[in-house]
């Protein structure tokens, strides 16, 4: 793995709050598509201008079985991301990026990526339409989503009306037709700034010969705490790596009423605004490294823990105040996850996108960046992830965590029980 960017502490998990999810209600009309950044440049063109994206016909299950398979693929990912420092991704993030690409394959290379999901295409597709449209966009609880394709205008691609539409449809994904001149990667950066609130500045560098298509999710979350710290609840206190060096750092203090407990962690859930998002955490026992106690979770057992939080038995709480940026090239875990033909130039089979008559479709790279930053008023999270397509050539006492050395833990979505972040906070730095 590729490492671009790794600063201070890491980020989060999302799954369940112990809460009863909501009835699923009927699905709205996907929102519109980004405006082209064209009105920006004059130099795209829209492709579902002349593309019709009908309302999908879905009864997903937010929080059924294919909440799980996200959860075992989230957890994966952060499993194989671990390596001794500080680590964040966004399963949430990737998975839209890679289905909106999956769209495009078929047969082997179809065949792996649903192996990698652990969910049907078709499946998956209908998830993630549901599952967004049941994420929280109210003052102090928001998460905003967005998806655009953009399609090299001058490199022979001819591409399929159905692959289009499909993305159009359940991703409500902007799509758009470009020279892939010097100027689309500042294109593709503005757009994701634009939709991560600023949080993620870059996610591409440069378009490199050969590069075909570009599809691109961003993401941002935005949290205020249920109950905002008080000046006298912040006090400082130690933090020890997991290279035992001690850092001086901020903690804010509570008494929560969600406490986690498994065989070899302890942890809490504190809540945002409106109880349908909230942060968990989970601090593996003495002794045991982030990437030992991750290796033992998987995403069944992970979403009945958190659904069974139990919220008798109060437990003090103390989070170091941290801010974190995190940055990958994911192509090499997720061929070893199982998707190696989609990496192959020769192998690669991405028909249902389109074809070239100069060389074979293929995915390149799949870029992704995160950040996140939790105080005592809330949190703010963001994340952006970029898949590059090129042609070949006990009850009554009271419980203490205090997060005070490396431990994993979690954004969470409490209706459906599936992560949007997933880290570890092993170091602190100034």
């Amino acid at each position: 793995m590729k490492r671009i960017i790794a600063l201070t502490a890491i980020l989060a998990l999302l799954a369940g709050c112990g809460l009863k999810p909501t009835e699923p209600t009927e699905p709205e009309s996907p929102s519109a598509p980004p405006p082209a950044v064209a009105d920006q440049t004059g130099a795209e063109r829209d492709l579902m201008a002349g593309i019709e994206a009908e309302e999908p016909d879905v009864q997903a299950d937010v929080d059924g079985q294919t909440a799980t398979a996200m959860t075992d693929f989230g957890l994966k990912l952060f499993q194989s991301c671990l390596d001794g420092e500080n680590t964040l991704v966004s399963p949430l993030s990737v998975l839209s990026a890679l289905a909106m690409t999956a769209n495009g394959a078929a047969g082997q290379t179809l065949a792996q990526f649903e192996d990698v999901f652990g969910a049907d295409l078709e499946s998956l597709n209908a998830w993630l339409y549901a599952y967004v449209k049941a994420l929280p966009d109210a003052e102090g609880s928001r998460v905003h989503v967005a998806n655009g394709i953009w399609l090299n205008a001058d490199g022979g691609l001819s591409v399929e009306p159905d692959f289009l539409k499909t993305n159009g449809t359940y991703y409500g994904a902007g799509i758009y037709e470009d020279p892939f001149d010097g100027e689309l990667a500042e294109k593709v950066n503005a757009w994701v700034r634009e939709h991560t609130a600023g949080r993620i500045e870059r996610i591409l560098d440069a378009a490199p010969a050969g590069a075909m298509a570009y599809l691109v999710n961003a993401l941002s979350f935005d949290g205020i705490w249920e109950d905002i710290y008080r000046e006298d609840q912040i006090r400082p206190d130690t933090f020890t790596a997991q290279d035992g060096s001690e850092r001086q750092v901020p903690f804010m203090w509570s008494t929560e009423q969600a406490f986690l407990q498994d065989e070899h962690a302890k942890g809490f859930i504190k809540y945002y605004k409106g109880r349908q998002l909230a942060f968990a955490a989970l601090l593996p026992e003495e002794g045991m490294t982030v990437e030992e106690y991750a290796a033992t979770l998987s995403g069944g057992a992970l979403r009945k823990l958190l659904a069974e939080a139990g919220t008798d038995m109060p437990v003090v709480a103390a989070i170091p105040k941290f801010s974190a940026q995190y940055g990958a090239e994911l192509e090499q875990i997720l061929a070893e996850m199982g998707l190696a033909d989609a990496f192959d130039p020769d192998r690669a089979d991405f028909s249902r996108m389109g074809s070239s008559q100069t060389g074979n479709l293929y995915v390149d790279r799949v870029l992704h960046k995160s950040f996140i930053n939790v105080d005592e008023k809330g949190t703010q999270a963001g994340a952006a992830t970029a898949v590059e397509v090129r042609m070949a050539a006990a009850p009554g006492l009271e419980e203490q965590v205090v997060l005070n050395r490396p431990f994993v833990y979690m954004l969470i979505d409490c209706q459906a029980n599936a992560p949007l972040f997933i880290g570890a906070v092993t170091d602190i730095l100034p």
